[in-house]
């Protein structure tokens, strides 16, 4: 079998977790054995870290497949998958490792099993280096759910660093294919809104000083948006250990949904996060493209296995989205071509990513 095996280094280009997490999913779809060797080399700890393990082993749980190689600090690993399944799964991080990057790692699977899916994702919902729980509810899953499915997620507990002890609960039902997307005209920004939370020991002071000084930073380019960033405080009962965050969607009058966020820490000002997140924003915003920095990355999966062309007109395309573009091109028949977008301003910063999907079809419905 070994002669068959897909290799891929996992110390190229972005060098991290996410090579791991695209070439996975796709071995588990396409039914591609696979050779992962210099794991996150690029990384001050290079190997498998809490998260990246929990994310391997969902994956093989989700499809009776094997996995060698599989403990913390390995720096390779070889999968064989089998047929994915529905039905219910659990990973654990046992640390505040994201939650959303198991979500990642594990969707595109779900998606083409032969029953529905429930997953329970248990770490840090907030985490640094991933996108936030909120990110993923109000940014990413009405956009994804534009490939033609749906999903819900259900926020049981929220869990922050260091201990996470975070739960979230996804039910998807698989599909027959995805629909390609179009997502190229931005519109104007008719609404801004967003959340400020503090958890555990932080007072409610901390989320509306968060929020105050995002909203002072945005007038200072948009002056005529009413602006409401909800200052809140988590249950204690539905949130573990002590945590404060913002996160700030810009929603347009074509449907598309921008965002920026930032996380507290101690010893970090509550206005430093609030502007960070705001400065995060209007960067997203300035470059004319219809998705963020954190989305252009995550959408390459789901566009590679869609059915058709999809086109996303983007701001500069980050490492982590050429990182993804180039395991999706190696493992799958898609076909991507980025090219400069010059109809807006010229000079202006923004690129459409159109891919020609491999039109992957579920061959258990």
């Amino acid at each position: 079998m070994d002669g068959d095996r897909v290799e891929i280094d996992g110390g190229i280009m972005e060098g991290g977790g996410q090579i791991l997490r695209v070439s996975t999913a796709l071995s588990c779809l396409l039914g591609l054995p696979l050779r992962v060797r210099r794991i996150r080399a690029g990384r001050s700890q290079p190997g498998l870290r809490p998260q990246h393990l929990s994310g391997l082993e969902i994956v093989r749980d989700l499809c009776d497949g094997k996995l060698n190689g599989g403990e913390i600090g390995s720096t390779e690993i070889t999968f064989t998958p089998g047929k994915i399944k529905g039905g219910t799964h659990i990973a654990d991080t046992k640390t505040a490792g994201s939650v959303c990057l198991l979500m990642q790692v594990a969707m595109p699977c779900v998606l083409f099993a032969a029953s529905p899916s429930e997953l329970h994702l248990k770490g840090g919902t907030n985490a640094e280096m991933a996108p936030q729980i909120d990110y993923t509810v109000m940014v990413f899953k009405p956009i994804i759910e534009k490939f033609n499915f749906t999903f819900n997620c259900d926020i049981k507990r929220r869990g922050y660093y260091p201990q996470g002890g975070g739960e979230v609960v996804v039910q998807m039902s698989p599909v027959k294919e995805l629909s390609p997307i179009n997502l190229t005209e931005r519109g104007t920004v008719t609404k801004i809104y967003g959340r400020a939370f503090v958890a555990g020991a932080l007072p409610i002071k901390l989320a509306k000083d968060m929020s105050a000084a995002a909203v002072r930073c945005i007038r200072r380019e948009i002056r005529d948006l009413y602006i409401n960033i909800q200052p809140v405080r988590e249950p204690d009962d539905q949130a573990v250990g002590t945590g404060s965050g913002i996160i700030i969607v810009a929603e347009t009058s074509t449907g598309c949904l921008l965002a920026g966020s930032s996380l507290g820490k101690r010893g970090k000002n509550a206005d430093k996060v609030g502007i960070e997140a705001a400065e995060m924003l209007l960067q997203n915003l300035k470059h004319g493209g219809t998705v963020d920095d954190s989305l252009q990355d995550q959408l390459i999966i789901f566009m590679a296995l869609a059915k058709g062309v999809s086109r996303v007109k983007s701001g500069p395309i980050t490492l982590h989205t050429q990182t993804a573009i180039h395991f999706a091109e190696q493992l799958t028949k898609a076909k991507f071509t980025v090219t400069k977008s010059e109809e807006e301003h010229p000079g202006s910063d923004t690129y459409i990513i159109e891919c020609q999907g491999m039109g992957m079809i579920n061959p258990n419905l």
